[in-house]
């Protein structure tokens, strides 16, 4: 259940890919640093986070608990598994039932033993310009976990690519693309396939915001105001998609408060209004993280 409040839908309290990518700065493990951006972010507005962090990507849902109750933050977890090379062995020897059944049982019984019941399916990628044939199983046994339980489906899609191809499969395994959250689109550099992806009905996430090595800030915002424009302001969501030690604010970095800071401010600059800013960061999380029967 959402807080009244701001939600980010694609955020990592701790995650680990530091032993696929041979790089300490991908295991995300300060807690103490954590839980004071999150009491700093929940000042401005932002009581709920979307934790997108699964199977494989170094999920800890104690820690997550631990980092939630410190600082106040409604963390809500996912369930799923991400994109090759970071797969647990598992994934490759189970039948597609077998790990719908395992969404499934996380989102309807909980995580582990803590109790804590999953909130949506999700982030479940597929490599840049490929889907890998096991990135194919792990996207069937999420759309029949989807159609088990009615949770929303969130995406990543490796530098904005293959979007419609994850939307085929999910569409073909009977999955409503209006239960979906598209990632990473602002990292797509052509606002015309943005618009193809909203067209079919899916939400997107420009969740990458702030990591400026990847895309500029004035992309994102130029091509809101397109989508914006087309009438698809209800199907964006927002979020920032920490993933390193080197992102956190106390680290250099432009910590989970930039959201709220810099970009949101440079969006009323646009001409965006409180309005279209609460599409974004309230009544859209608030209708897709809606369990639907």
């Amino acid at each position: 259940m959402l807080l009244a409040g701001y939600t980010l839908m694609h955020e990592h309290v701790t995650i680990d890919l530091s032993g696929v990518k041979k790089d300490d700065d991908c295991r995300l493990d300060e807690k103490e640093k954590t839980i004071e951006e999150f009491m700093a972010l929940k000042e401005l507005g932002v009581h709920n986070i979307l934790e997108v962090t699964n199977l494989g990507m170094g999920r800890n849902a104690a820690y997550i608990r631990d980092v939630a109750q410190a600082s106040g933050m409604n963390i809500l977890m996912c369930t799923g598994f991400y994109k090759e090379p970071f797969l647990p062995d598992y994934v490759y020897e189970k039948t597609v039932s077998e790990l719908a059944d395992l969404m499934i049982s996380e989102l309807e019984s909980g995580i582990e033993d803590t109790g804590i019941k999953a909130s949506a399916i999700g982030e479940i990628g597929t490599s840049r310009n490929a889907m890998t044939e096991i990135e194919r199983k792990v996207f069937t046994a999420s759309a029949k976990a989807a159609a088990g339980t009615g949770a929303l489906i969130t995406t990543h899609t490796t530098l904005g690519t293959l979007a419609n191809e994850q939307l085929d499969l999910l569409i073909s395994e009977g999955v409503d693309p209006a239960r979906v959250v598209i990632g990473h689109m602002d990292l797509n550099s052509d606002p015309d396939y943005i618009l193809s992806v909203l067209d079919r009905g899916a939400s997107i996430g420009f969740d990458t915001v702030g990591k400026l090595n990847y895309q500029s800030d004035e992309y994102r915002i130029a091509t809101l105001k397109k989508i914006f424009q087309r009438g698809y302001g209800r199907q964006v969501v927002l979020s920032m998609d920490i993933t390193r030690k080197s992102h956190l604010k106390a680290n250099g970095g432009p910590g989970y408060s930039y959201i709220m800071t810099s970009f949101i401010p440079a969006l009323y600059k646009a001409g965006f209004t409180c309005e279209d800013v609460h599409m974004m960061l309230c009544s859209n999380p608030e209708r897709l993280l809606e369990r639907r029967g």
